[in-house]
């Protein structure tokens, strides 16, 4: 039986959002801007790089695993979008090593003078167990690794907002699978993150695994969004509302024809994308429309462009508490593996 919302009426609207919805092709100007997009050399992270440089931003950082299929990846961009060689940068970077997580952070903010969108695309998929660090693999990868470049950088986000006076990007690519999983882990005794990364306890529900960490992002965005407006009226003089320094918010780019579903390969998954996925480049519009949302994005989710309801399990009863309860068990790891990072929010 499906989970979460997965209802035939859920089931319908996805179908239908598949074959008739999207959001439009992106038309904002990046002009002067500095972006660094995660993954970024295939799929879905590709096509929206190839949007940021074709307008006109000034600077593309493309963080990826392989130098070499990065600088293959930025010469089909130049030929694709004519722009300036120096324009683009391919930087390396692995969410499966802490240590190269905190070195990609430290580098960007030693060495760009502005960050003003970080789009964080890059993730995995899979049935298999895998464990990486201290988690199973997509954890760590998806959840852990992913927030920590997110906090590791928000200082120089907050910088660029002062000194630029403009009010930089923090997007996160998350799923709409998210509606399709109970979350049950929430409820562990022994805590969320034990009860993940405990093999013989997650058998049952393995191939929940990927849905259930991009369940686990549009909480923390939601947490993270808050309290960093929260710590803005703390610091406020008067009773305006206050606005964040950072817009954080995150994007669904739908069910596409990329390269995450590469360990998924089964019957079912390649049915659904032969009959429903949208190409990378329609998916990309999704990144795109997150990197330029407005302040009424902020801790919001995006589906087609626009900021839609999250789950049941988000905003129904006791999704508040499951959301502190992961963001304080997020925080206590993040800080074991750089002290101090959380308070740069």
């Amino acid at each position: 039986m499906p989970k979460g919302d997965g209802t035939p009426g859920h089931m319908a609207k996805f179908i239908g959002a598949q074959l008739f919805g999207n959001a439009p092709k992106p038309t904002t100007s990046f002009a002067g801007q500095t972006i660094i997009i995660t993954g970024s050399n295939t799929g879905l992270g590709f096509e929206a790089a190839k949007h940021v440089v074709g307008l006109g931003c000034a600077k593309l950082i493309m963080a990826v695993r392989s130098i070499e299929k990065g600088e293959a990846a930025k010469d089909s961009i130049i030929k694709a979008t004519r722009c300036d060689p120096k324009a683009i940068e391919v930087w390396a970077m692995d969410l499966s090593s802490y240590d190269s997580v905190k070195a990609f952070a430290a580098r960007a903010d030693r060495e760009l003078e502005r960050i003003d969108v970080l789009l964080e695309n890059a993730a995995v998929a899979s049935v298999e167990w895998n464990w990486v660090l201290d988690n199973e693999r997509m954890v760590t990868v998806n959840v852990v690794a992913t927030f920590l470049l997110a906090f590791l950088l928000l200082p120089k986000l907050k910088a660029t907002a002062s000194r630029f006076r403009t009010m930089p990007r923090l997007t996160f690519v998350t799923s709409d699978t998210h509606f399709l999983v109970d979350f049950a882990e929430k409820d562990a005794p022994e805590g969320i993150f034990a009860r993940l990364n405990d093999e013989a306890k997650s058998r049952p529900t393995r191939s929940e695994r990927y849905p259930t960490t991009k369940l686990m992002q549009v909480f923390v965005v939601r947490e993270m969004a808050a309290r960093l407006l929260q710590s803005q009226s703390a610091g406020g003089a008067d009773n305006t509302k206050p606005l964040p320094p950072v817009i954080i918010n995150c994007t669904n780019p739908g069910l596409c024809k990329s390269e995450l579903a590469r360990e998924l390969d089964g019957l079912q998954v390649r049915a659904a994308k032969f009959l429903l996925a949208r190409t990378a480049e329609e998916g990309s519009r999704n990144l795109i429309a997150g990197a330029v949302g407005g302040v009424d994005t902020h801790g919001q989710y995006l589906d087609m462009g626009k900021v839609t309801t999250p789950a049941t399990v988000v905003v129904g009863r006791g999704g508040a508490e499951a959301q502190k309860r992961l963001y304080v068990e997020l925080v206590e790891k993040l800080e074991k593996i750089a002290p101090g990072v959380v308070s740069n929010l």
